[in-house]
């Protein structure tokens, strides 16, 4: 229950910063324009929680990444695999976008997590999951965009009742 506490925290704490920067953009009278890119790229993902056995620690990899805007609404559909040495976990997901300046975005979103090979640890924990995920998205030039992002996998892990918790950042190709 702890750590279940310490990682609503957490993602509590950054919605909350996005929150306010969102309102502190719009109390500018600015019309902000955000991205609309559609993008696919690859980058590093850290979990950094563990299920609580011996032994196990949080797990270094990899992300790919991708997000497909919809028109004319604040909406878009992503999806995201975060891999380790041991397996991979593959990720739709739903956000809602917020434009916070000219061509960037923060979003808030939420999924589920396949995990390709049950009890193999992937930085989003071992288990088939549902997933919160805050992030932010930056277009760089016409055709290249950096995102990074947290996701939290609720009840992630075998045997435990633990969360997980992964941050990953990484660059894309827009299309």
């Amino acid at each position: 229950m702890k750590g279940l506490l310490k990682n609503a925290a957490i993602v509590i704490s950054t919605a909350s910063v996005l929150a306010v920067s969102a309102t502190m953009a719009a109390a500018q009278n600015v019309p902000q324009r955000g991205t609309d890119a559609s993008y696919v790229g690859g980058g590093v993902s850290v979990g950094v929680t563990h299920d609580g056995q011996p032994g196990n620690s949080g797990t270094f990899g990899g992300n790919i990444q991708g997000r497909l805007a919809i028109p004319n609404v604040p909406v878009s559909a992503r999806g995201a695999v975060l891999f380790g040495s041991e397996t991979s976990a593959i990720m739709p997901i739903v956000s809602y976008d917020i434009p916070v300046a000219d061509n960037v975005n923060v979003y808030v979103g939420g999924g589920y997590s396949f995990v390709e090979r049950d009890g193999k640890f992937t930085p989003l924990g071992n288990r088939n999951a549902p997933v919160v995920t805050v992030g932010g998205e930056a277009q760089l030039g016409s055709n290249i965009v950096v995102y990074g992002d947290g996701k939290w996998g609720i009840n992630a892990y075998q045997n435990s009742q633990g969360d997980a918790l992964s941050f990953q950042a990484g660059m894309g190709y827009r299309f």
